[in-house]
């Protein structure tokens, strides 16, 4: 696939049905299989699936997530790979936390942008599955779709 895709994973939710799991940290950072944590299935399947450019999208009890993803992934210097952390942030421009999901990519837009990706893969990051990413998206480039909800997706291709 010759496409350039950005992931975009949202890591921000407080994650309260998980509580107490969640009292010091976000839902995504919540450990699973002893040393890795939720966030780390989304980032395997695009590293897997060839998407090498992700950012993950913190908000909430974030500080354990940032020093996760800071501490396991590392590309070569010579790559243009990268997990990136985009924090919620208020701007002059944008007095405003995170208003949910669609707000939170909307709020980084202009980074999204500075990529210029022909793909923009937008994914949460507490989410338990495997999948091939790019059959998704050759479903959607086939159909030249406005966007593809993996869950529709997930259900109708198995």
């Amino acid at each position: 696939m010759s496409q350039e895709i950005l992931a975009v994973i949202l890591g921000g939710g407080a994650g309260t049905r998980l509580y107490p799991l969640t009292a010091s940290r976000s839902k995504p950072a919540v450990p699973i299989a002893g040393k890795y944590r939720l966030v780390d299935i989304p980032i395997s399947n695009c590293i897997n699936c060839g998407i090498s450019r992700m950012f993950v999208l913190t908000q909430f009890n974030s500080a354990s997530l940032n020093r996760h993803i800071k501490n396991t992934y590392h590309f070569s210097a010579f790559s243009s790979a990268f997990v990136d952390i985009l924090a919620a942030e208020q701007t002059p421009d944008n007095p405003t936390w995170y208003q949910g999901t669609a707000d939170s990519v909307y709020q980084n837009i202009h980074l999204i942008k500075q990529f210029k990706p022909d793909v923009v893969a937008v994914f949460g990051a507490d989410h338990i599955y495997r999948m091939d990413i790019r059959q998704m998206v050759e479903f959607h480039l086939e159909r030249d779709a406005e966007c593809v909800v993996r869950e529709w997706w997930a259900n109708h291709h198995q």
